[in-house]
Formats: C-alpha cells, structure tokens, sequence
C-alpha cells in the first residue's frame, strides 16, 4: 500500500514518496514539475501494475479460451467497471476504450456526426477549445456540410451565455461540444447549466474532460452529459488510453468508427454485422497493458479523494496567484471565479520560450506556446504564453520557486 493511502489524510509530502520521478534532479537542481496539465507523473502503483501485467499475467484479450487470456480479460474488462463507478456511469456499455482524449471526439464526430447529422445541421464549439475538440469538428464541416459555429467567451475566460443564445436561435444546432476546464485559462464551464441549456432547446453535448477530471469529481449524470471523454496520462495513468462516455441509447444508434477484429457480429464476404457498444468502437488488439495502469491510477486517485485533491489544488492556485501578481510586469490570463491548477501568463518583453528555457536552467518545468489552442490565444491578443500546472503531488514551495525563477529570468533579461 502507498504512504499516501496509508496516511489516512492528505499528505502531500507522503503522496510525493509515491512518485519515484520526483527525487530527480535536472541540471543539477532538483526537480520542480509543473507541466501536469500536458501530462501527469506516474505513481508506484501504476508502474507496478503495468510491469506486473507484462511479468505475469499477459495475454490477448476477448480472443482466448486459455487460463492467461480468460485472467487478462477480466483484468481488462474490470477497468471498464472502474471508469464507471469514477464518473457515475449508469452501465459499464456506457464506456468505449480510446487511444486518448483526442480519439474519442474524433470518434463521436466520425461516427454520430457522419451518420446522424446532416448538411445543414449546426454543430457550436467555444473560442477556448483545445484543438481536439475543433479540428475534428472542421473536419466534419468540410466532408459533411455541417455547419461550425463558435461561442465566445468573456474577458474573465467564462463562456459568454449572450453569445450562446445567439448560436442556438435557429434552431439548427444539433451538439454543443465544449470544454469542462480550459488547458489554457484553468476555467470550468457550467456543465450541469450548459447540458440543461443544450438539452432544452433539443441537441446533445459533449464535454471535454481531459482537464476536469484530474481535479474534481465528475458525475455524468448529475451533470447531464451525453458525451464526456478524457485521457488516461492526465489522470496519473499511462499514454495510449483514453475514454469515451456516451448514453447508451445514442452508442446503439452510431456506427463503428473502425472495422476489424473484436467489434464485430459476425462476418461474410459480402456482409458483417456489428457487435453491440462499446465492443462495436474497439477494433483490433487494444491497449492492454495500458488499460491496466488506468485502473491502478483510478484506484489511486480514488483512495486519496477528490475532495481532498480538489481542496489541496484550490489552495494551490491560489497561493500561486498571489505569488505571481508580486512579479512585476508579469499577467495571468483569465480570471474565471471557478478555476481549477492551471495558470497561463505572460511577461512583458520577455517570450514565452524564454521564460520556458531559463527556469529549465533552475530545474523548473513549464509549459510554453500555444498549448494546442492557437485561436485562443488570438482570441486573447498573444501569440504564446507560460503555464504552470499542478498535480497531486504539486507542493506550495514549488510555487514559491517558480515565483522566485521568474524574477530571476526577469534579472537576466535587464
């Protein structure tokens, strides 16, 4: 068992004995890892189940009639069991296997977008999306004659409801497909207010949890969701798995998004037929080994709490704010009421790349760019920015050296 199940309390100096990474040292400085928004550290507990799946208990799944396959399948399928019981799930065929976040929309716009939309149709997004939930949706513009519309957001970084009234007033939007917390801005979106919106003037949702779910519990049903997908390496799991939550009525309608082994019925030369959701949107050998992980980091993070995590981030954030509005000359984008560990700024004269580069030199890990949101940030008026990030494991003199490296960058640029 870890230190930090074993402590019975939130305990971030135990829970960082769980994350072998942490003891680190870069350019001789240690580590300081404030990049958990890109993608999360791995516990003990999950490295151990993955080695542990690959040293003694491997083989194909679904496929197998022998001891190994049958006892990997279970493994398998009980993660599926997992993911349900995290979101609230009303049935375990609820929850597709994906690659990762990214997937499951190109999935749903694939597959619900191709066979159940139509030319004409309106499909409205937020000017704060990450790429993978507008690229898909061009896409789909493009080949299928779906029309794209974009909500804007306030100057806080808060979705601009005036704005969404508009979108919505003919009566051709058919998906609100939106954001749950912004990877730029740390914003949340009113999910139980945006679904109850959406539902009420007759078209679907689908939120993007990949940020969301790190941070607070989710409920899909409370909230309303019809669509809800995240990635398992933001979640302290491994990369190569991810997650797509649809109502089961709306998966039994949609096509597969693949064709191959495993999500079929059954299959001539000249006809298949399609196994029933989620199988029917899992073609071919899945990701095993990392499906595994993702339940281990389900276990983990469940076992600490998310009000507990939830809590410890709040504080976080908000020690971070008051640090860094006494750096001068630096700005913090967005200013949305309900944030969650996510922090995005910019400093005058100073590009985001090299604020990036010289807390490198001190052993500090950030984000710089456009963080996969390029119209955001020209939504904002900047062409980049810095972002720190936290986890779990993120501690309060962590933020204190961030603040502390920038000032130095500052020096180094006078």
């Amino acid at each position: 068992m870890s230190a930090a199940l074993q402590a019975g309390a939130f305990d971030v100096e135990r829970i960082r004995q769980d994350f072998p990474i942490l003891t680190r040292t870069v350019h001789g400085k240690k580590l300081v890892f404030l990049d958990s928004a890109a993608s999360a550290q791995k516990p003990r507990a999950v490295i151990d189940a993955m080695a542990h799946c690959m040293e003694a208990q491997y083989a194909n799944v679904h496929r197998g009639l022998h001891f190994m396959s049958e006892r990997t399948s279970e493994a398998y399928e009980a993660v599926r069991d997992k993911v349900a019981g995290l979101i609230n799930a009303a049935s375990r065929d609820e929850i597709v296997f994906t690659r990762n976040g990214t997937e499951s929309i190109n999935l749903v716009a694939h597959s619900f977008g191709r066979a159940l939309l139509k030319a004409g149709d309106a499909v409205v997004v937020s000017e704060m999306e990450h790429h993978a939930n507008l690229v898909p949706w061009q896409m789909l513009r493009d080949a299928h004659g779906v029309e794209l519309r974009i909500v804007k957001i306030t100057d806080s970084g808060e979705v601009d409801f005036a704005s969404l009234e508009a979108q919505f007033a003919d009566g051709k939007v058919k998906l609100l497909a939106i954001t749950h917390m912004s990877n730029v801005l740390g914003s949340y979106t009113p999910a139980e207010r945006l679904c109850a919106f959406a539902h009420a003037r007759g078209a679907k949702i689908l939120l993007d949890g990949a940020q969301a779910i790190v941070h607070r519990r989710v409920d899909v049903q409370v909230i309303g969701a019809d669509f809800y997908v995240f990635s398992g390496h933001k979640l302290y799991g491994p990369t190569g798995i991810g997650v797509l939550y649809a109502r089961r009525e709306i998966l039994e309608d949609m096509p597969p998004f693949l064709g191959g082994g495993d999500m079929i019925n059954s299959v001539s030369y000249t006809h298949s037929s399609w196994a029933r959701p989620p199988h029917r949107f899992e073609a071919g050998t899945p990701a095993i080994i990392e499906t595994i992980g993702l339940g281990a980091a389900i276990d983990y993070v469940e076992a600490i709490g998310f009000d507990a995590i939830a809590a410890h981030e709040r504080a976080l954030t908000e020690h971070a704010l008051n640090m860094l509005a006494d750096v001068p000359g630096l700005s913090v984008l967005g200013r949305a009421q309900d944030r969650g560990g996510v922090i995005s700024f910019v400093m005058q004269d100073i590009h985001a790349h090299d604020i990036a580069t010289l807390l490198d030199r001190q052993g500090i890990a950030v984000r710089a760019g456009h963080h996969c949101a390029e119209p955001l940030m020209g939504r904002l008026g900047v062409s980049s920015t810095a972002r720190a990030s936290f986890g779990v494991y993120t501690t309060r003199a962590e933020i204190d050296a961030l603040k502390s490296g920038l000032l130095r960058v500052q020096q180094v640029f006078r």
